[in-house]
């Protein structure tokens, strides 16, 4: 999938290509004809004797060039690499003025007699021995697929004030508005001509923070939007078939031991937040159930370096760490729990998860529904069943996907996250197509192309 950046926004477009080989290259004689001088005794002789060390050297020093070495070339990401030299060779294309290249082409036909087409996509470079000045850009300027719009909508939505300006704030100073951020972001992509092409479809957006692009949401909900769950999207803006779940970004330091449990005293470990709203009430209820009972480290606090240090000694410390829902269902200290080797016990009936199309949660995690969860003993009881054998398969299965949820690792999260957009564009391609020739609909409820994510709920699952 090629996945460039806007054609026309950025200055430079990068491709990667192998390092030219170091073999030598063959090379051609020419015979010729001349007129022979008298015959010497001595020069052959010579010529025989230099020949004949010539091919000593060669045959002891001399490394012939591998003609079947093996070059992977991937088109879809149109990334080179030769397996002789593992470092790849960017290249950067510069978006020059149209006036160095279309205008180009269009100056030599008016100079001989051509008419202008009008469109860049019908301008045809002339068949000439230079050709190859038109293939190498048109292979950097090939068509994107898809267009990844980088605001930094969680940041630009956390970034609004608390509160409002004091006296001690500078009066020139600007404060920060996020909604006339976001108005502004759609005011500039709708007048983009490859935003028309396809009313967003192509489009792709990040929204983590559950509140992100509320302002715009319903302008931008034909994309592929990045989420961390539904909880605060409606029917008609986003599902799993359209959109991708993220992970959050881990807080806490990954456990960097082997698996097993001599280190690991506590039954079970939560530190956060004990008042959520919405969904994260069953918090509050947790507490109450758990916070009396044997080997069970259940914390109220907020988000400070202290508190980040507390609960890594404490996930790497514990046998199982506890996954309630927060004010959405889906929350860091998951993914916290995978990268510290805990078992995650999820308390989310409507939490959806990323990747699922590669990792079996079951084999990494506990389900328990709300109504199990919240009565008192149980939960535990069911913990104390588990058996050592259990918690170390447990283990061993999130070693192997921890790498999933590192961001910062080369094979780690942000590739998997382009692969799963990757698999969004067959559907992408309906949905414009069937977009340029449907009728406006006036529906009260969503219809059949809005798919829905799941809200059956989760049960026990031990």
């Amino acid at each position: 999938m090629n996945l460039r950046p806007k054609l026309r926004s950025p200055p430079l477009t990068a491709l990667s290509i192998p390092s030219p080989p170091t073999s030598p290259l063959p090379y051609s004689s020419k015979s010729v004809l001349t007129k022979m001088p008298r015959k010497s005794l001595l020069r052959p002789t010579l010529v025989l004797a230099f020949l004949s060390l010539f091919a000593l050297y060669s045959f002891l020093f001399y490394n012939p060039p591998n003609y079947n070495t093996n070059t992977s070339i991937n088109l879809d990401n149109r990334s080179f690499r030769s397996v002789d030299d593992n470092k790849k060779v960017k290249i950067y294309m510069y978006d020059l003025p149209r006036r160095f290249t279309y205008g180009v082409i269009e100056s030599y036909a008016e100079a001989r007699g051509g008419e202008t087409v009008g469109s860049d996509a019908l301008l045809k470079y002339p068949g000439n021995k230079h050709s190859a000045e038109w293939y190498l850009f048109s292979d950097l300027n090939r068509p994107a697929d898809l267009f990844y719009v980088p605001f930094f909508s969680s940041l630009s939505l956390v970034t609004n004030p608390i509160r409002p300006a004091t006296v001690n704030v500078s009066p020139n100073r600007t404060v920060y508005n996020d909604e006339q951020t976001q108005e502004a972001l759609m005011e500039w992509l709708e007048e983009q001509v490859y935003w028309k092409r396809n009313n967003g479809w192509d489009h792709v957006f990040i929204c983590q923070d559950p509140n992100a692009l509320y302002k715009i949401i319903d302008r931008v909900k034909n994309g592929v939007l990045l989420v961390s769950d539904f909880g605060r999207l409606g029917a008609n803006q986003a599902s799993l078939v359209k959109d991708v779940i993220l992970p959050y970004s881990h807080r806490i330091n990954s456990y960097k031991g082997e698996i097993g449990l001599e280190n690991r005293k506590s039954l079970l470990f939560f530190m956060g937040n004990r008042y959520r709203k919405e969904g994260g009430k069953i918090r509050e209820m947790l507490f109450q159930v758990l916070e009396n009972e044997q080997e069970v480290i259940i914390k109220h606090g907020a988000q400070s370096r202290e508190s980040r240090r507390m609960a890594s000694q404490g996930m790497h410390t514990s046998k199982f760490c506890l996954h309630p829902a927060g004010d959405t269902p889906s929350a860091c200290r998951l993914f916290d729990a995978i990268v510290s080797l805990c078992v995650p016990v999820i308390v989310s009936d409507y939490i959806e998860l990323p990747f699922e199309d590669v990792i079996d949660y079951r084999k990494i995690a506990i389900f328990l529904d709300t109504y199990t969860a919240v009565k008192p003993g149980s939960l535990v009881k069911l913990l104390r069943k588990v058996t050592l054998e259990r918690i170390l398969e447990f283990q061993k299965e999130l070693k192997k996907v921890k790498r999933y949820f590192e961001y910062e690792e080369a094979n780690g999260t942000v590739k998997e996250i382009w692969r799963q957009v990757s698999l969004k564009l067959p559907l992408i391609k309906l949905m414009s197509n069937r977009d340029k020739r449907i009728v406006l609909r006036d529906l009260t409820q969503p219809d059949c192309s809005c798919l829905c994510s799941n809200q059956s709920g989760v049960h026990t699952t031990l």
